[in-house]
């Protein structure tokens, strides 16, 4: 229904929420045409709204079944529509496959770093018992050298024993390079622990992410509601955000009216209203004032309700 309002007053915009309850103040009437109701009331009509919610693919997708009709009511988790998941499951597969083999490297380092950690024991004991050699064959040419200065020994005792006392010294310095080489190899394999570690937890994080993405394609009610519209149909193929369903939440309610700035000004927020149906207008609705425009609108001319 329309309405011509040819006032030349300015007009008010006032936003009315459709919920019980009582509240002191002033009273506007509504119905299919302004009424006469007397000092301290007034009336306006408009058209009663509620809020539409879009149930949308998270994933681009065909969609293999909607559930729900136009005009069914539907629960907070209800399974409205569904996508198809293969190429997820694909990724999933994938992506586990990947994540168990990241795991057998990370155990496969661990056991580099034990077996490392076992060659560096070994090459420990090598270092000791060539900084012992290395002892005895310093003594031991110092000794043939005190004994040369006083001629009690002979120049090939002596050469030998500088022979055995470098040969000491190249062994210990190969014990310690070995020993080296080890610790360097231990560190090594650490950093490959980092690394594999690493690469665990990016597949573990890549495998609950395509999980989710394949628990999202059953698309469900966010809230109570009614369904409006199937934009949406099986087969059809949609792009991320491709919306299946629209809903029409019955729960949150509210119509938007105007009133001349003289009647409007005495409106408050939480003021009682009652609303009076153009299909129904032996019923009479309980409603307050939920919004009231700060600036004053030009007239309205056509309304519609």
């Amino acid at each position: 229904m329309k309405w011509n309002w040819n006032s030349k007053w300015s007009w008010l915009l006032l936003g009315v929420a459709v919920t019980a309850g009582a509240y002191a103040g002033y009273v506007a009437w509504f119905a299919g045409d302004r009424m006469d109701l007397g000092a301290g009331f007034a009336s306006a009509n408009g058209r009663i709204e509620g809020v539409e919610i879009d149930v949308a693919a998270k994933t681009a997708g065909r969609v293999t079944a909607v559930l729900v009709d136009e005009g069914e009511f539907v629960k907070t988790g209800d399974v409205l529509a569904r996508m198809d998941t293969a190429v997820l499951e694909a990724q999933l597969r994938e992506a586990q496959a990947q994540l168990r083999q990241a795991k057998s490297s990370v155990a496969v380092a661990h056991s580099q770093v034990t077996q490392r950690e076992s060659e560096k024991a070994a090459a420990d004991a090598v270092v000791a018992q060539r900084e012992a050699e290395h002892e005895v064959a310093k003594k031991r040419l110092e000794r043939t050298e005190s004994l040369a200065k006083q001629n009690a020994t002979s120049e090939q005792q002596l050469d030998d024993d500088r022979a055995a006392f470098h040969r000491a010294v190249a062994a210990l310095n190969a014990a310690k390079a070995q020993l080296a080489a080890a610790e360097a190899a231990i560190l090594t394999a650490k950093s490959q622990i980092i690394g594999a570690e690493a690469s665990v937890e990016a597949l573990q994080a890549s495998s609950e992410r395509i999980q989710a993405d394949i628990d999202d394609s059953e698309l469900k009610a966010p809230r109570d509601g009614r369904v409006q519209y199937r934009v949406a149909q099986p087969g059809e193929v949609l792009n991320p955000g491709g919306i299946v369903l629209n809903l029409l939440d019955v729960g949150d309610v509210y119509m938007t009216f105007f009133l001349p700035t003289t009647e409007a000004g005495r409106v408050a927020i939480g003021s009682e209203v009652r609303l009076v149906l153009d299909a129904a207008p032996q019923y009479v609705i309980p409603a307050k004032v939920s919004f009231v425009a700060d600036v004053a609108q030009f007239t309205p001319k056509t309304v519609e309700t």
